[in-house]
């Protein structure tokens, strides 16, 4: 049986007194597109943040690729890193987090240059590659600010799979824009999951989760109350309390 990508026992964070997340089991399997629904506060984006160790959890195990990732909880014993994880595992943010001092080409670039070690022309060549992969190639040399919210997004998709990741994590990345520009970087999404990228996907938008994930998570108070396949969770959603959740999405 294939072994899990990502595979977290038992994982908690707390802040202070405020315990976020209380005990989450998951498994992400290789070509999975999980996503991650359920009401502000949730612990949605703590738990997605804590899967690259943008935020450190407090306690739990925490496997990648079979190797436990190294923290301040468990650390001994660990086998692989947090820079080593963070290589793999590439993040999107739901406010683009571009540097505005540098070109798009310049963003993308950064990374692989850096971490990789890639020389200037490979990382220019394979950025340009994903720039004309999102639609983006004319806008190589333009600043973001010179950006639309949409651009700016499929920017940030980009220079994340530049540094070609295992794992990509989505943390509502459609939340701060537009309406009429949330499809140009869904399409994006959903041209990656159809070619198989193992992806998290914290989001609003049902539809487009019941369309592309292989499975669904709901989240409440800290921890994951209901889990299935889009059917199960989006489509016909069994319990009350889901339901209701549900309800505030449509018409």
């Amino acid at each position: 049986m294939t072994e899990p990508v990502i595979a977290v026992r038992g994982l908690t964070k707390s802040f202070g007194s405020l315990d976020v997340l209380k005990g989450i089991d998951l498994d992400l399997m290789p070509g999975e597109v999980l996503g991650l629904i359920g009401p502000s506060g949730s612990g949605k984006s703590t738990l997605i943040r804590c899967l690259n160790m943008m935020e450190t959890p407090s306690g739990g195990r925490f496997t990648f690729k079979g190797q436990e990732v190294t923290t301040r909880f468990r650390g001994k014993g660990a086998r692989i890193g947090t820079g080593e994880l963070r290589r793999d595992v590439g993040m999107v943010f739901q406010h683009f987090n571009l540097f505005p001092h540098l070109t798009v080409i310049d963003n993308i670039t950064k990374g692989p240059r850096i971490v990789r070690g890639q020389s200037r022309a490979e990382a220019e060549a394979l950025a340009m590659d994903l720039l004309a992969q999102v639609g983006l190639a004319d806008k190589a040399n333009a600043y973001p600010s010179h950006l639309s919210g949409g651009q700016k997004q499929r920017v940030a998709i980009a220079r994340a799979l530049a540094m070609k990741p295992d794992v990509l994590l989505l943390d509502e990345v459609t939340s701060a824009l537009d309406p009429e520009l949330v499809g140009e970087v869904l399409a994006v999404i959903r041209r990656l999951a159809e070619g198989g990228m193992t992806m998290v996907l914290v989001t609003h938008e049902m539809g487009f989760a019941a369309d592309i994930a292989s499975r669904v998570i709901f989240m409440e108070q800290g921890r994951i109350a209901e889990e299935g396949s889009p059917d199960e969770i989006l489509r016909n959603p069994r319990s009350e309390r889901l339901r209701s959740f549900l309800s505030r999405f449509h018409g």
